[in-house]
């Protein structure tokens, strides 16, 4: 008997909750070899706010996010994490790294109990492998954790609402508030599940009661973090962000799954897949019938998610492609569920997407910015007492994880009173009245003889900037240096890193100035 033959004999002799468990711990270890390659990735602004947010008291963490427009519960989480097992990247992106494992069981339990075994393993592998997961599984930030209680929550709602089993209540209650308490689009996502239930709820087949019940209490759960999230609304929004053009939205969508080629073979594939679905409710097999309602009422709920989201950012933009978090997890488990009536071309597709996506996001994730590497290079050039004036305000944060200690620190804004996060309120009107020549003679006149102003300038060239914040970062960054060049109380003496015309790095570059008299 040859090796191969004694293991699928060994694999038959196991019990089908072993073979199970044995499939899920490979499809773990795959997920997990492809989303650690970049663990020690540095940190961009974003993550640098993370950590810096998370430093706050646990009890002040609310408090402080009046000034970010964020929800708290991973800040929180984040706060414990980094009390037990430290600060350093590794560290915080190994909690990412954990939620984005745990949607492997999680994905594979819901479309099992949903749908069938087959939904489940082909469930389990997007969400070992997909590359949206892949990327911020490796990240200081909130997103692997709301792509898991996304598919909580829709996962849960499903077995509560369309297949009856109330005892998964609590479930949907609990992971339906942690979402909204983890991301402001799972607002957007809890009203889609709502909106897609009042034709069940007319027709009769969910009862009212039900409904008030779950709904009503996840209603109650967020209500004490509702007046919190009415002032940001009204005061931080998101400045930096464009309002996103019907055309943006479906390429968006497509970089979920690694670009349009995938999306495109999902569709094709998928849409088979779903008429195999629609095709079941019009037979008499019970099982059958509620699968494809499953299938429709999800579907209708993520549409409506959508919708909800491009119409609120034509209000007021705060539009970026890694909130699709807080879609991700039901949409994981549809591609599973319709791709499993898709036949031996659904497998096929899910083995071609497999080794499209068995490419590690390493390149992207190590190269998020350059802070660290300018840490390094100052890190001898800079003393204590010397102030750091930052022109795109909100890398603060992230160069002061970074930085030597002792700096003072301030942005074309003004001082900043803590470099653990940037004061989002009202940023974009105080910024516009920020005169660049008044604020710096302020810092100017604050340095000694021999101490230094050290410039510190987002690099232009590696992105656009036409958002109303970014656009006003941009124009302060040249009259910032215009004026730094020309005052005669200055002497520049150096810029750092050395930038070229190609191969430009993201993140910062440095100019010193030292105070001649």
């Amino acid at each position: 008997m040859s090796a191969a033959q004694g293991m699928l004999e060994r694999l038959r002799a196991l019990s089908e909750p072993q073979r199970v468990t044995l499939g899920l711990l490979g499809l773990i270890g795959v997920s997990f070899l492809l989303r650690s390659t970049a663990l020690h990735g540095r940190f961009w602004i974003d993550e640098g706010l993370s950590v810096g947010i998370a430093s706050f008291p646990l009890t002040d963490i609310p408090g402080a996010l009046r000034q970010d427009g964020s929800p708290p519960l991973y800040y929180g989480l984040l706060h414990v994490w980094i009390n037990l097992v430290g600060d350093g990247e590794a560290r915080t992106h190994a909690l990412s790294l954990g939620f984005a494992l745990l949607t492997v069981p999680v994905g594979f339990g819901f479309a099992r109990a949903l749908f069938s075994e087959r939904a489940a393993w082909l469930t389990a592998i997007v969400a070992a492998l997909i590359p949206f997961l892949s990327y911020y599984a490796q990240e200081t930030r909130m997103y692997a954790l709301a792509a898991l209680l996304s598919m909580l929550a829709a996962g849960s709602f499903a077995l509560v609402f369309l297949q009856g089993r109330k005892r998964w209540m609590p479930a949907f209650v609990l992971s339906g508030a942690a979402l909204m308490y983890t991301h402001n689009w799972g607002l957007f996502m809890m009203a889609g599940l709502g909106l897609a239930l009042l034709p069940l709820l007319r027709a009769g087949r969910v009862a009212w009661r039900d409904a008030l019940i779950g709904f009503g209490a996840i209603g109650l759960l967020y209500l004490p973090w509702l007046p919190t999230v009415i002032y940001q609304a009204g005061h931080t929004g998101a400045p930096w962000s464009t309002v996103p053009s019907l055309t943006e939205v479906p390429g968006e969508l497509a970089g979920l799954f690694g670009g349009a080629g995938a999306a495109v073979a999902l569709l094709l594939v998928g849409g088979s897949g779903l008429a195999a679905h629609l095709a079941l409710r019009r037979t008499r097999d019970a099982s059958g019938t509620q699968q494809a309602g499953t299938v429709v009422t999800l579907g209708v709920a993520l549409l409506i998610a959508l919708v909800l989201a491009v119409v609120a950012n034509q209000i007021s933009p705060a539009w970026a492609a890694r909130y699709f978090a807080a879609l991700i997890g039901p949409i994981i488990l549809l591609v599973g569920a319709v791709l499993s009536r898709a036949g031996n071309l659904g497998l096929a597709t899910v083995a071609v997407l497999a080794l499209l996506w068995l490419q590690p996001p390493t390149e992207k994730l190590n190269n998020k910015s350059n802070m660290h590497r300018v840490a390094v290079l100052l890190e001898d050039r800079v003393a204590p007492g010397d102030i750091v004036v930052s022109t795109h305000p909100e890398q603060v944060p992230v160069a002061a994880f970074y930085f030597p200690d002792g700096l003072r620190w301030a942005s074309g804004m003004g001082w900043f009173e803590d470099t653990r996060i940037f004061d989002w309120r009202d940023a974009l009107e105080r910024y516009r009245e920020a005169r660049p020549r008044r604020t710096a003679n302020g810092f100017i006149e604050a340095l000694g003889p021999g101490q230094q102003l050290v410039l510190m300038q987002p690099i232009l060239r590696t992105a656009t900037w036409t958002a109303p914040w970014t656009k006003l970062v941009r124009r302060r960054s040249v009259q910032w240096e215009r004026l730094l060049d020309r005052d005669l109380r200055l002497r520049r003496t150096a810029a750092i890193p050395h930038i070229g015309d190609t191969d430009l790095p993201r993140g910062v570059r440095i100019v010193l100035y030292s105070r001649t008299r």
